[in-house]
């Protein structure tokens, strides 16, 4: 058996796994692979709504919002946020939390001036940005809200007074939240909701169209809320994985459900890094992530000697990204309790045997 702790691509039910596997040999009986049909077929608007419908229903998100599946993942999102948000000569407002945050304000400041209003790059991103000012000039508030590189994660959001733009590509449909608290939100499938390939947009209908720059067709939001994600060729298969995976989390109890059991996921592997005299946490207790969590070895020399046990179990995916190293667990959706339990065992022994 094995214990997929990977950022992503991360672990997918076994149900929607299923599923999609059945669908690639015949769909619904239609002696057609859902790799072969039309985008254009009664089928796949089937499909759409029904995914549509899903996360309407399971996020709350209001009537005036648009909810649409675009191709070029979160980063594409980098560009074409500011791109159709913000005015010529206008200003938008960044919390830089984590690389990915500094990525989008990059991307941001080749469309107009960009206010750096709080960082954590001080301390390399082991925390949260609590407390600054939001400037009411600017056109929109840009935040991350959990970063799966230092394991961190916003446990609140801020109030603003301006639109505020939300990444939520590594925690979407981990927790409940809000969405009218947002203008824009939007997240790469491949955390919680599905396979690489699809990225997810909700955003209120009122809130683009307003920059005063030619935008190009594909990278206006416009288009695709005019023709339902449908303006050119969708990720099909991308969007049918996330329908199953969707499915799945409606049929365990939505999102406040699967809450409940991330929450008992990262607090059981939690409690052993602080308990276990070998290992130790990265990211300020009040920051941490239940999505990624990252420690270290108290002893760096023993590095290869933890890896190889994990290999030998069928632990994968742990290894902490290249930029900060160490180790990183993913406690995504999809990811049993078991596969938890399991890495703190083997935790345990390995402090028993080297403490």
């Amino acid at each position: 058996m094995k214990h997929n702790f990977g950022a992503g691509p991360g672990i997918l039910p076994r149900k929607a796994i299923e599923k999609s596997a059945q669908a690639i040999l015949d769909l619904n009986g239609t002696g057609l692979s859902i790799l072969e049909i039309s985008h254009r077929s009664k089928d796949f608007d089937a499909i759409l709504a029904q995914t549509k419908s899903l996360v309407k229903e399971l996020l709350n998100v209001p009537d005036n919002y648009s909810i649409l599946f675009l191709q070029g993942g979160a980063s594409t999102q980098f560009s074409m946020v500011p791109m159709n948000l913000l005015p010529v000569g206008g200003k938008a407002a960044y919390v830089e939390s984590g690389v990915w945050a500094s990525k989008a304000a990059k991307e941001a400041k080749l469309f107009g001036n960009v206010e750096t209003v709080a960082s954590s790059k001080d301390r390399n991103f082991c925390y949260v940005p609590t407390t600054y000012a939001i400037p009411s000039d600017a056109s929109y508030l840009h935040i991350t809200s959990n970063n799966t590189i230092y394991g961190t994660q916003m446990a609140s959001f801020p109030e603003s007074n301006i639109p505020v733009v939300c990444d939520m590509s590594s925690d979407i449909f981990s927790r409940p939240v809000d969405v009218s608290k947002f203008d824009l939100i939007y997240a790469g499938a491949q955390k919680n909701m599905g396979p690489a390939g699809v990225t997810l947009v909700i955003m209120k209908n009122d809130i683009h169209g307003k920059s005063g720059r030619a935008i190009p067709t594909m990278l206006d939001y416009k288009t695709h809320i005019e023709n339902d994600s449908l303006f050119n060729t969708p990720p099909v298969f991308a969007i049918y994985v996330c329908m199953a995976t969707l499915e799945w989390l409606k049929e365990i109890g939505g999102v406040s459900s699967i809450e409940k059991l991330n929450t008992q996921k990262a607090n059981l592997l939690y409690s052993e890094i602080d308990s276990n005299p070998l290992f130790k946490g990265t990211a300020d207790v009040d920051s941490r992530s239940k999505m990624n969590v990252c420690f270290l070895l108290e002893k760096p020399e023993l590095d290869e000697s933890f890896s190889a046990l994990l290999k030998d179990n069928g632990v994968i995916g742990l290894k902490g990204h290249r930029s900060v190293g160490g180790y990183r667990a993913s406690l995504y959706n999809a990811l049993p309790i078991s596969s938890v339990e399991f890495l703190v065992s083997l935790m345990q022994d390995f402090a028993k045997k080297n403490g």
